[in-house]
């Protein structure tokens, strides 16, 4: 399950009607808490940070992108439930996925074995199916956004989606994904599309079997020109993982 820490003197104890419980983690773009709905039900609620609700650009590609993200469904996802793009600070609620990330599986568990690995990467191919169907490009897809359900891998995280069209979501010094896990294209800022996501697909596919967290402790310039001219290896992957 994921794991649920205290809230902390500076957290709100409620964003719009949702009560706030605990934090589920916190990312580049913001903070994400367990939450309780008017109704009772659990769900997750991501807080923009401070310093880009202040960003105008950025707002405006947030509400674009949640408007996008409202059409994503399926099995694999979790779905958006809530937004509020315009208030002081934006934030965005989708449903909760009780389960661990894929990145805490595999540092806790180590390899997953092989029939868990091909279900995980049909999982994953019909959740991106789905969001691509929806006009979506995840942005940021990595093991962390990966939370394995009890009935299959949801896809999280669709705060730093772009909607399909958009102009690129970075700035000058400023890139979004993580290195290791984006694709040649985004690590070098270019336009990134459909053919990004599958990157990051792969990226995700081939972690579990070997194991073997992508360095987050390298530099991004560092890193990405790794990614973009290291060739690949599949040594630790099963056999079955390269037909």
């Amino acid at each position: 399950m994921t794991s649920l820490a205290a809230l902390q003197p500076g957290d709100p104890q409620r964003i719009g009607p949702y009560v706030l419980l605990g934090r589920l983690g916190s990312g580049g773009m913001g903070r994400v808490y367990l939450a309780r709905s008017p109704g009772g039900r659990m769900v997750a609620v991501k807080v923009i940070r401070a310093n880009l609700a202040e960003d105008a650009g950025f707002r405006a590609r947030f509400a674009r992108e949640v408007s996008a993200a409202r059409k994503v469904g399926g099995l694999f996802t979790a779905a958006v439930v809530d937004a509020d793009v315009d208030g002081p600070v934006p934030w965005l609620v989708t449903a909760y996925v009780p389960g661990t990330s894929l990145s805490d599986a595999v540092e806790r568990q180590g390899p997953l074995p092989e029939a868990s690995v091909l279900a995980l990467a049909a999982g994953l191919a019909e959740g991106l199916i789905a969001i691509h169907a929806a006009g979506v490009i995840h942005r940021d897809l990595k093991p962390s956004n990966v939370l394995l359900a009890q009935d299959g891998p949801r896809i999280i995280d669709f705060g730093i989606s772009s909607a399909a069209g958009a102009t690129a979501l970075t700035g000058t010094g400023f890139m979004i994904g993580s290195p290791g896990f984006m694709s040649p294209e985004q690590a070098e800022g270019l336009t990134v599309g459909r053919p990004a996501t599958s990157s990051a697909w792969r990226a995700c596919s081939s972690t579990p079997p070997g194991a073997r967290a992508r360095s987050a402790a390298a530099t991004r310039p560092r890193c990405s020109t790794a990614w973009c001219t290291a060739s690949p290896t599949r040594t630790a992957c099963p056999t079955t993982c390269g037909r």
